[in-house]
Formats: structure tokens, C-alpha cells, sequence
């Protein structure tokens, strides 16, 4: 079901103004959520990957949760989605240029949590 964003409302103009201002929210924005950073890491791992191979590694998620992050992050630029014309379709997602330059931010973030967890 999809819905509208009130524009109006302070949520709205708070992000919007966070984005402008903030380059770690902006960034955050990208990758934020549960599923994003985990379909970046495994396509990081694999050239290129299917919908139902996506679904199968992230366990959990339901094929329309996965389908809507797939297009945010192809919206974002991070991913591409290549439909190549066969009985039946095959569609294909992997990194674009832009989604590669997060591998050395998802790898310091991970060293970063891993030391947190040694510290507690």
C-alpha cells in the first residue's frame, strides 16, 4: 500500500533539512534500515544476484519488503537492476561505480562495531 509524505509536517521538514545540513544523515539515509546495508553485503560478495537469491541469503524478509528496499537502493543509484529478455525473465542486481565507493565505509563501520562490542 503505498502512501504519500506530508510535506507539511515537521518529520518531513526535519529529515529534509537534516539531509541538506548533515552529510552523516545523508549517508545514513541511504544505508539505514535493517535490510539495506545486508543486500549491499552480499551483493559486495557476489557480482550479481537474483531476487530469489537475495530472498534465500536474508532471511526473515518478505518478498515485498525486499522488493521495496531493491528499489530504494536503485533509486539512490547504489544498485542497478538488468532484466534480460528470456522466457521467463531473469532480472539481475548488482553494485553500480557509486554503490562500490560504500565497501570501504561498510568494512570500517563493521571493524568500528566489532570493537565496540570487545569494549562493553
Amino acid at each position: 500500500m503505498a502512501y504519500s509524505v506530508k510535506t507539511s509536517s515537521t518529520n518531513f521538514q526535519n529529515k529534509t533539512h537534516l539531509k541538506e545540513f548533515c552529510s552523516i544523515f545523508k549517508a545514513l539515509d541511504f544505508i539505514g534500515g535493517r535490510w539495506k546495508v545486508n543486500i549491499l553485503a552480499y551483493l559486495f560478495e557476489h557480482d550479481s544476484l537474483r531476487f530469489k537469491e537475495l530472498k534465500r541469503l536474508l532471511e526473515g524478509i518478505s518478498e515485498r519488503m525486499l522488493s521495496a528496499k531493491l528499489k530504494e537502493l536503485e533509486s539512490d543509484g547504489l544498485i542497478t537492476k538488468e532484466t534480460f529478455p528470456e522466457v521467463p525473465p531473469r532480472v539481475e542486481y548488482k553494485l553500480t561505480e557509486f554503490g562500490r565507493t560504500l565497501r570501504p565505509v561498510l568494512e570500517s563501520l563493521n571493524e568500528w562495531g566489532k570493537a565496540t562490542n570487545s569494549s562493553k
